[in-house]
């Protein structure tokens, strides 16, 4: 997407993935330092979102890495996914917010578990998408995970939560 397609949507940020150690690494870095550049001069913040190839492990050394380089090239925040062990060392090393993807779906009392280690280990958000739109019910899931993200909210608390709204919902 051109920025100026951005502005016109009235867009608040805008995303990047930066393949740091895969295939397109060079590319990707190019187009978000140009994505970059643009945003700084139209105010508008940038997403770089860390994207894992096959090739590439999944730890907390290659997700410092990744989202430090991110960070150094100027994005506004990094989305990047939560490694165990030591996901705070990532965002302890990470000089921006970091947001958690939500990965593959997985149970909901996982993911609301995922969510709630994530913010204690410095995650400032949670981007889900499948764990909360293939819940039995999204909008109970994302309510969910709102408590858990904005209120800290215990995950098998709000797990009960949801599973309580699927049980009122089914009575309506």
């Amino acid at each position: 997407m051109d920025i100026e397609d951005a502005i016109r949507l009235n867009a608040s940020a805008v995303a990047v993935q930066v393949f740091i150690g895969g295939e397109f690494e060079t590319k990707s870095v190019h187009n978000m330092t140009r994505l970059v550049d643009m945003g700084q001069k139209y105010g508008i913040a940038v997403l770089g979102v860390t994207a894992v190839g096959r090739e590439l492990v999944r730890d907390a050394k290659y997700m410092r890495l990744a989202c430090r380089i991110c960070a150094e090239l100027g994005a506004t925040f990094v989305k990047t996914y939560y490694v165990e062990p030591d996901f705070e060392t990532v965002t302890a090393s990470c000089p921006v917010p970091i947001v958690i993807a939500g990965g593959k779906k997985i149970p909901e009392l996982d993911a609301l578990k995922m969510a709630y280690n994530a913010i204690q280990q410095g995650a400032c958000g949670v981007d889900m998408g499948r764990n909360i739109f293939q819940a039995e019910s999204p909008s109970a899931m994302i309510q969910a995970v709102r408590m858990v993200v904005h209120k800290n909210m215990k995950p098998e608390q709000a797990y009960e939560f949801y599973t309580q709204a699927i049980k009122k919902h089914k009575k309506e």
